[in-house]
């Protein structure tokens, strides 16, 4: 029997996995960290690797984002204030990377900081 997996976020540090984690699996919903031995060995690759990723079974998907939702944080910028969207205006963005050509899965460092919206899915870049 395959058993399906959704990854319910990614993580760059796994402290931050590791809080979520364990709120999960205190409500009693089985979390798996994808990539975190590798991430804990070379910290250095996080970003070229992807990140953390926080998975759950597909059948606690709902609960678990529930959960998450409210513990989540979302991207501030310098001041600590939370990024608006300029589509939509929600507060719920978070840093996003295309890494669309071969040079910046290569480098993913050297792409531009950018935010997506968690509401419409609007993309931007950082205000100065």
């Amino acid at each position: 029997m395959k058993t399906k997996f959704y990854t319910l976020a990614t993580f760059e540090f796994p402290a931050d996995a590791l809080v979520i984690k364990g709120k999960l699996e205190s409500e009693g919903i089985p979390v798996f960290l994808k990539d975190e031995n590798i991430i804990n060995t070379y910290s250095f690759s996080s970003n070229a690797i992807g990140g953390i990723r926080l998975q759950v079974y597909s059948s606690d998907k709902e609960h678990a984002t529930e959960i998450f939702e409210e513990f989540r944080s979302y991207a501030t910028d310098a001041e600590g204030n939370p990024v608006v969207c300029p589509n939509c205006k929600a507060t719920k963005s978070e840093i996003y990377y295309a890494r669309k050509n071969m040079f910046f899965k290569l480098f993913p460092f050297l792409e531009s900081k950018k935010y997506r919206c968690k509401q419409c899915n609007f993309i931007t870049r950082p205000s100065k």
